[in-house]
């Protein structure tokens, strides 16, 4: 192929490896917290700013509601001492707020409202229902909004309760619980969509609507999801109102439950027994429903659960000047794990899907809420109460900084006839980008099943069988066997290095949704490197010992065997560390404090034994740790050696 690689095998071959191949490296590459500073929004002592509603005004001035009912003017916000100004009180857990006109719109637990100061005193002395649902007084019947259409109507969505006996089970106990509902500002509602189970994060993205899920029953993981008027995305609670007058689609139940088995399986005492994920089970997953049921909407990305959030919230379209290269992207926050994703749209046959990828995590509380300030810094509105979060607040106002350096990360990710073209933001080393050892691409997809969340399953790891850098260095095409529609693929860029300082990427893994594969070209082979440094050291090694087994034989040399680690053995924390990140175990758990699952300190007092705890990740019981909202999903993707050793490490916590 191209003459750069003579020379490269011939230094390989002497056994001088080139910067970027060096692990070390990626020890002193820049890290996210080097390009985004947190800073937190100091406020009155007493003031408990749980977040659920952030909005600026037109003068910089910024907005905050709390889920205990008040709204604060934030005069100054991006000063050392802001002034904050209890702007109205006395309303029902705000979870979401907009300004309009001079006037403050909210979403309360029952009810779309203005609030208006009319006598221009600094205080709101007018609350004015806009339009009010029903509510049955079931705590997990939160309603968030709104935003704004283009046509100045408002979105506002509603979370489904539980039930009594199903706890487990999602219901809409009342009209419109599990929707997504249009209400116009003179108070006409319109039923906009179904199938939400808990839609914390409604926002609009070049004009159209789109909204965030969260794990549960029927939802495999969290995702984003593009939704038009008569969408089903997924959860079937909502299908209990699609007879009455106005929903803009006639699914019921009882034709959704011929498709999904809703598993509703009494005992020998006549209890209805909670479904639990089976191993090895047949199963339908929810591109494979879609073909039987129509209307339902697939998500334009997947959030990867324990990866990219546990309880994915509000996303936030970047404005232009924003964020340098990412401008016209989309954040969106993780209640759960106290970050921020960065999402990569695009169209493909007239369907959005795309990329997620790490922004930034270690945010004190849980990100509920997200909104740019004036000086281009977000301002990032947290809670946790009943729902538990990362970090070592409960609560709180905090605001990221970028700055204006930009960091080495893929720009965009763009699906392509036969594999994936991504886009960085600096040009990268051309050594490191034509090696195909740099990439690995690993496809996976979800259940579909009335179980509490999916583990991936279909897992298959694709070839990588070419490489193309562009003239300018700043895109890479990879070629991609056995591409899968419907399936996301992980991609990762592990050996990918940056041209001037060879640092490796701020994030090296991106999740991309395939839900259609482009038509068009294909690259040529001749267009492709396919230099692969690991295959070519392993055909130097076997080489090698073809050669020394056909030269003379030598007396042997007695070697000592190497001691076989015990099976109970503990693995050294920076082997545990690695196995925790790897399977997303520290999305949930701490070492020695309560975030969204108990501390692993805890589960050692428990003491389990390590085949107890291995049984236990891959089904989980949830009635042990009844004191945790969220329960744990079955995780049998996780190697069974490797969950041996993060058992064994739990059980040396034990005091």
């Amino acid at each position: 192929m191209k003459t750069f690689h003579s020379t490269y095998i011939t230094v390989l071959a002497l056994g001088i490896l080139g910067l970027f191949s060096r692990p070390a490296m990626a020890q002193e590459s820049p890290l996210e917290e080097d390009y985004y500073k947190i800073m937190k929004v100091s406020s009155p002592e007493g003031t408990l700013l749980e977040v659920g509603g952030l909005a600026l005004m037109p003068n910089g001035n910024l907005g905050v509601a709390t889920r205990r009912g008040d709204i604060f003017i934030v005069e100054n916000p991006t000063s050392p001492r802001p002034f904050f100004r209890k702007f109205a009180s006395g309303l029902h857990e705000i979870l979401g707020l907009t300004y309009q006109d001079g006037s403050w719109i909210c979403a309360q637990r029952g009810e779309l409202t203005k609030v208006t100061d009319t006598d221009k005193d600094g205080y709101a002395d007018k609350y004015e229902t806009i339009y009010a649902w029903d509510i049955s007084g079931h705590y997990h019947e939160y309603s968030f909004g709104p935003k704004v259409s283009t046509d100045g109507n408002y979105f506002v969505s509603g979370n489904v309760a539980f039930g009594n006996e199903e706890w487990w089970r999602g219901e809409s106990r009342v009209p419109y619980r599990g929707w997504v509902m249009k209400i116009s500002p003179d108070g006409k509602m319109e039923p906009w969509a179904t199938g939400m189970r808990s839609p914390a994060g409604l926002g609009i993205i070049d004009g159209e609507l789109f909204y965030t899920d969260n794990q549960g029953d029927y939802m495999a993981s969290g995702g984003l999801w593009h939704l038009e008027k008569g969408d089903f995305t997924g959860h079937p609670a909502g299908l209990a109102w699609t007879g009455l007058a106005g929903p803009p689609f006639k699914l019921t139940a009882e034709q959704f439950d011929a498709v999904v088995d809703p598993r509703k399986i009494k005992n020998t005492y006549g209890r209805y027994i909670k479904p639990e994920n089976v191993v090895d089970e047949e199963f339908i997953t929810l591109f494979e429903a879609k073909e039987k049921i129509p209307s339902i909407k697939l998500p334009a990305v997947w959030l990867p659960h324990g990866i990219h959030g546990i309880s994915n919230s509000e996303p936030l379209q970047i404005p232009k000047g924003h964020l340098g290269p990412f401008e016209g992207q989309v954040l969106v926050g993780d209640q759960g794990q106290s970050k921020i994703m960065r999402v990569m749209l695009e169209k493909v046959n007239g369907q959005y899907q795309g990329a997620s990828i790490d922004f930034r995590a270690g945010f004190q509380s849980g990100v509920m809420r997200i909104a740019f300030g004036a000086d281009k810094s977000l301002f990032v509105g947290e809670t946790n109460r009943g729902w538990g979060s990362a970090g070592e607040a409960n609560e709180g106002l905090q605001r990221m900084v970028w700055n204006n350096e930009i960091p080495f990360e893929m720009r965009t990710v763009k699906a392509m006839p036969d594999g994936f073209e991504i886009e960085f933001t600096k040009p990268v080393n051309i050594n490191s980008a034509e090696d195909l050892a740099s990439y690995a691409v690993q496809s996976f997809t979800y259940k579909y099943h009335p179980v509490y969340g999916s583990p991936p399953v279909n897992i298959q790891d694709n070839v990588i069988s070419g490489v193309k850098v562009s003239a300018d260095r700043m895109k890479v095409r990879i070629v991609v066997d056995g591409l899968r529609r419907y399936h996301i693929h992980k991609i990762s860029l592990d050996g990918v290095r940056e041209s001037i300082e060879s640092h490796s990427l701020v994030h090296g893994t991106a999740y991309y949704t395939l839900n259609n594969i482009p038509e068009g070209a294909k690259l040529a082979v001749d267009e492709l490197s396919k230099y692969n440094s690991v295959a070519e050291k392993a055909k130097q090694e076997a080489e090698a010992a073809k050669k020394a087994a056909a030269s003379p034989k030598k007396a042997p040399v007695a070697i000592a065997a190497k001691p076989v680690a015990a099976a109970n053995e503990v693995p050294s924390l920076e082997v545990i560390n690695a196995l925790l990140a790897k399977n997303t175990c520290t999305a949930c758990h701490n070492a020695t404090k309560r975030q969204v699952g108990p501390a692993y300190a805890e589960i050692a007092k428990r003491k389990y034994s390590n085949e107890k705890i291995v049984e236990l990740i891959y089904n989980p019981k949830p009635e042990n740790w009844p004191d945790y909202a969220t329960p744990m999903a079955a995780m049998p993707q996780v190697p069974r050696e490797e969950a041996l050793k993060i058992a064994a490490w739990i059980n040396s916590l034990a005091k």
